[in-house]
């Protein structure tokens, strides 16, 4: 504990050393320049009161001229004539602002049938543009008028002249002058002399400040009384030459006098100053240094380090602006006390608060400096650093609610005409409700009002009213329907939205009644999958098993044994070829099959599948007859597996076409694709819908003693399938026919 305590002793004397020296560092960054003069005499404060008190002594003494002075010294020039006569625009221009300030006053006064008034207001206007017609006529018409304006502008400028005295007579009490006119040789002084005492000397002598000073004769009048530049040379007795001379302050002046009070007080602030930026430099290298070795300071940080990181960085960011910007007050607080207080020992109990705040406000600025540049060390900790700021976190709110609000927007127009319907609803209803205020401004608004609610308001709730009804009605169906119930059809109301939306449940619902009908044909189907796969696989197997048995007595003859072994091996490879089907169905189903396509002729393909049946063709009854286009017709498949679909078409047409009947096979080339077409009459007769033909395992109850394994189209049409083809079966009566559709290779 004593430890811990020691280390924060040791923290809090260098971050009040610190906050020391960065105020004292400051301060003589702040007010270096102005004390680097040599006394107060030499600031710019001092100099504009100098020049402030050299105006007010031209304007009282060294230019003292008489308001009747300044009259009879009035001159009007040919510029001053121009300016007074273009004063409102050309003679045209001011006649016509004349009438247009006088005609409508004549017009009133004629319209109350009052002549004598229409009258007087006619003979003020006439005068007046006569007056204005004579500016332009004569010089001498217009030169009274210029005179009497610079009379009034003299008198005008004496009275604002006199309330400047009193602010003369405040600078007159510290200065003492001394200025000859160097034009006529006049000497202006408030020094008193003897006869022996030249002016010179006596300024030289007895002068605490001493400044040689020289002013144009109509310097006060730029300089103190702005606006006065035309009668100027009323007001100065001679224009030429300038006034020459000095300005001091005298030695004897009391040390009450505002000028020796502030030269005095500069002169302390010079020694603070010097004494003060001294301190703190020292003060600020020793917080440096000692920082810098302090191993209790890196402690303390590391102890604070886990908790102040758990923030967010922007809001570590806001406590540091706070803690800099306070700190920088404090410097600014601790230079106002120490160098504009008169008396600082009067301060010292603020000054040490303010010190303090200073010291604790810089400590957590460098502190919190030193956290948020260990964040930012690297570019991927200042990214994840950066992702857990709030003002991210609300980035990505605001980011997120803008994209749904334009979703929101997107999706109400996905239907033009119901989104451009909503938001004119919605602005017609805010309208009327916006629009009930104006009844509160007239009568005759109110009715307006209720003339519109009438026909366009009420109408406009009757629709909606019916819409929402409509609405819920298509809910109510569509909860049947979800719940299994398909109801009666929705009507078909207009050719809105809702009517939209109603004709596609109908349109739905029809497709569920006939998935529900495909359902049920997909579950018999199964069923009779399951019981055709358990017939077929069950006969073989049932009579491997009998004859095994017969075997295994040992009382059969040889020439039996050799019966029942043909048949068992007959009926082993029945059942191979039945797994082996199911096999390679499994695997078409599943997509685990692989093809090796490669460039084909499909003309010689089918030709090499009819070669291989060529025995079995000539020994049945059936007549065959081929046709192909006698040029290759290539094509990118697998010939191997492609065969099979040939083969598998071929021994069907063998198996099951009626006898002594013909088979026509054809082969040509269709808008770039190759055309395959089996076609024979069948033995039995074809009851069932030709898309049940490709179910696995479906043959006819009379051709149930054949040996395939019903599985011959599927694999044929999986296998064209996957060459992205198609396999169509055409059924007519007894007529069956297969085509094959496959691209051919350009």
């Amino acid at each position: 504990m004593d430890t811990r305590w020691k280390n924060r002793w040791i923290i809090a004397i260098i971050t009040l050393l610190f906050a020391y020296g960065v105020s004292g560092v400051s301060s003589l960054l702040i007010n270096g320049q102005e004390y680097k003069n040599p006394d107060y005499f030499h600031t710019a404060e001092f100099r504009s009161d100098l020049d402030q008190y050299a105006g007010y002594l031209e304007m009282f003494e060294l230019n003292n001229v008489t308001l009747e002075e300044a009259k009879k010294a009035i001159k009007v020039t040919e510029e001053d004539i121009e300016e007074h006569r273009y004063r409102y625009g050309s003679l045209p221009a001011q006649i016509d602002n004349i009438k247009a300030q006088y005609e409508p006053r004549i017009q009133e006064a004629e319209a109350a049938e009052d002549s004598e008034l229409a009258q007087n207001i006619t003979d003020q206007m006439n005068k007046k543009i006569q007056d204005i017609s004579k500016n332009f006529e004569s010089d001498e018409h217009v030169r009274p008028k210029v005179v009497k304006e610079k009379e009034e502008k003299l008198e005008e400028f004496f009275k604002e002249k006199e309330r400047l005295r009193d602010q003369y007579d405040f600078y007159e009490k510290s200065f003492t002058y001394y200025f000859e006119d160097t034009s006529t040789g006049d000497v202006y002084t408030n020094l008193t002399l003897s006869k022996d005492e030249s002016p010179e000397e006596v300024m030289k002598m007895e002068m605490l400040y001493l400044t040689d000073y020289t002013m144009d004769k109509d310097y006060s009048y730029h300089f103190i009384m702005g606006g006065y530049e035309d009668i100027t040379e009323s007001l100065v007795e001679s224009e030429s030459g300038y006034f020459k001379g000095q300005i001091g302050l005298a030695n004897n002046l009391p040390d009450t006098n505002m000028f020796v009070d502030q030269n005095n007080h500069f002169k302390q602030k010079q020694i603070v100053l010097f004494v003060y930026t001294g301190t703190a430099v020292l003060a600020l290298l020793i917080a440096l240094i000692a920082g810098r070795r302090s191993k209790a300071l890196s402690a303390e940080i590391k102890r604070w380090d886990p908790l102040y990181n758990k923030l967010p960085i922007d809001l570590r960011i806001v406590f540091l602006g706070f803690a800099a910007i306070g700190s920088i007050l404090s410097y600014f607080l601790l230079n106002d006390f120490l160098m504009d207080s008169y008396e600082i020992s009067s301060h010292a109990i603020e000054l040490i608060i303010v010190l303090l705040g200073a010291s604790v406000l810089s400590g957590l600025t460098f502190v919190q400096l030193k956290y948020i540049a260990g964040e930012f060390k690297n570019w991927d900790n200042a990214k994840a650093v950066l992702k857990k700021s709030l003002v991210y976190k609300l980035w990505i709110l605001l980011r997120n609610i803008a994209k749904k609000t334009a979703n929101s927007l997107h999706e109400a127009f996905l239907n033009r005409s119901t989104g451009t319907q909503l938001f004119l609803m919605l602005g017609l209803i805010f309208g009327l409700g916006m629009g009930s205020i104006i009844m509160l401004f007239h009568p005759l608004f109110a009715l307006f009002y209720l003339m519109f609610l009438a026909f366009i308001g009420i109408p406009l709730v009757m629709a909606l009213v019916k819409r929402i009804g409509y609405f819920n009605r298509i809910l109510e169906t569509t909860n049947e329907l979800a719940s299994g119930h398909m109801g009666q059809d929705l009507p078909i109301n207009g050719k809105n939205v809702l009517a939209t939306l109603a004709g596609n449940i109908n349109v739905l619902k029809q497709g569920v009644k006939t998935s529900l009908s495909e359902q049920a044909k997909s579950e018999r189907l199964k069923t009779e999958l399951i019981t055709n796969v358990s017939h077929d696989l069950r006969t073989p197997l049932t009579s491997i098993i009998t004859y095994t048995e017969l075997l295994k007595s040992g009382e059969v003859s040889g020439e039996d044994r050799s019966a029942y072994l043909e048949i068992i091996d007959r009926k082993s490879k029945r059942l191979k070829v039945l797994i082996d089907d199911l096999f390679e169905v499994s695997k078409m189903a599943s997509g685990n099959i692989e093809l090796r396509k490669e460039k084909v002729d499909l003309v010689q393909l089918l030709q090499q599948a009819l070669a291989e049946h060529d025995n079995a063709i000539s020994e049945s009854n059936l007549h065959f007859r081929v046709t192909n286009p006698g040029v290759p017709l290539f094509a990118r498949v697998d010939g191997q597996r492609l065969w099979r679909v040939f083969d598998n078409l071929i021994g069907n047409i063998l198996k099951y076409s009626l006898e002594n009947s013909r088979v026509y096979i054809a082969i040509a080339a269709v808008k770039g694709q190759a055309v395959i077409t089996f076609k024979n009459i069948s033995k039995y007769e074809l009851n069932d819908q030709s898309e049940e033909l490709f179910e696995r395992f479906k043959r006819g109850d009379k051709s149930r003693h054949t040996d395939g394994s019903g599985l011959g189209l599927a694999i044929a049409k999986s296998i064209v399938d996957l060459h992205e083809g198609s396999l169509d079966i055409d059924t007519d009566g007894d007529l069956f026919k297969v085509s094959i559709s496959l691209n051919l290779e350009e």
